[in-house]
């Protein structure tokens, strides 16, 4: 039976778990943030990587002489080195479709909390009991509204639907989607909401910068479900400390976990106008299901030596030739 390796075993996959095992597997399982090197280690007779978060690098890659396949059990795949696993034959996939729904549903969820002041009134009820109409309690409607996606996949469609249902105007910037606003700065500059929803990679690193968000409304809110590297977050959180925004609502940081001291952003949990989420928008019962379900059979893809099912559009696995087979 196959040794196989699960990092970030905080993000409990206790039906994976339990199948791998039962079909008389090596399973170990290994926290997040763990170093390099002991990965490394971890890795020198390991047949299949399940990852989520820990970065795969090509030390690790390079090191690890019988592995057949890596599962990313998410989305995100910025955290492989895929050139390395393609160079030497390792097929790479993710779980692209199990929380579409789920995370745009945050994702609006997000942005209706912004602009019901929901956190101001929340604190105010939990100090005083009460608050009465006051002005500085005033929200903002969602519909008549212009909401901006950056990026036009799976989640952002989803969200222009959901967001179509509060009569709000949609406009989307995405250079791989026809028909989407050319001018990334242009549409910033026209939207009262920005909800980012594009993949990280080196073209989209900072693609929200200091210059973007100085196109932005004053009176416009952040939203960002994504991966927190695609804004410049030292320049939001200037932005905000600066009043040029007028809220932001994150689930995603580029160091992760965000701390409330000695952490770059440790100051936004001090703003009101600042809704902070702990990676979770994915997490609900029936995208977890869903996960576990699609994680197991990619595992048993690449145990029994079958081509791994790729269903994600990202160009980065699309480029794969060893050992996959494309779908969706």
């Amino acid at each position: 039976m196959a040794r196989i390796v699960r990092t970030d075993r905080e993000l409990e996959l206790p039906g994976v778990d339990a199948a791998l095992r039962a079909a008389g597997h090596e399973l170990r399982l290994l926290p997040d943030g763990i170093a390099e090197e002991i990965l490394a280690h971890e890795m020198r007779e390991t047949e299949l990587l399940l990852m989520c978060y820990t970065p795969v690098s090509r030390r690790v890659i390079e090191g690890a002489n019988r592995l057949k396949g890596i599962v990313k059990y998410g989305v995100g795949i910025d955290a492989i080195d895929i050139a390395t696993a393609r160079e030497r034959g390792i097929p790479v996939v993710n779980v692209p479709e199990y929380a579409e729904e789920t995370v745009a549903e945050g994702a609006v969820a997000l942005m209706m909390a912004l602009a019901k002041n929901h956190k101001r009134i929340e604190k105010a009820m939990n100090r005083d009991g009460w608050a009465w109409p006051e002005p500085r309690w005033l929200g903002a409607d969602l519909s008549g509204k212009t909401l901006g996606l950056v990026g036009l996949g799976r989640i952002g469609t989803s969200v222009a639907r959901m967001a179509g249902a509060f009569r709000m105007r949609v406009l989307a910037f995405d250079p791989y989607v026809k028909g989407t606003v050319p001018d990334l700065r242009a549409m910033l500059a026209e939207s009262d909401f920005v909800s980012i929803h594009c993949v990280l990679n080196g073209e989209t690193r900072h693609l929200v910068g200091e210059a973007e968000l100085r196109a932005m409304k004053p009176t416009a809110y952040l939203i960002n479900v994504s991966r927190g590297a695609i804004v410049d977050e030292m320049a939001l959180l200037k932005a905000l400390q600066d009043r040029r925004l007028a809220g932001a609502a994150l689930d995603v940081y580029s160091q992760e976990p965000l701390a409330k001291q000695g952490h770059p952003l440790s100051a936004l949990y001090e703003m009101d106008n600042v809704i902070l989420s702990p990676h979770l928008t994915f997490y609900t019962r029936e995208a977890m299901a869903r996960l576990e379900a699609d994680t197991l059979e990619r595992c048993r893809e690449v145990l029994e030596g079958r081509p791994v099912t790729v269903r994600s559009r990202d160009p980065r696995l699309r480029a794969q030739t060893r050992g996959v087979r494309f779908a969706g």
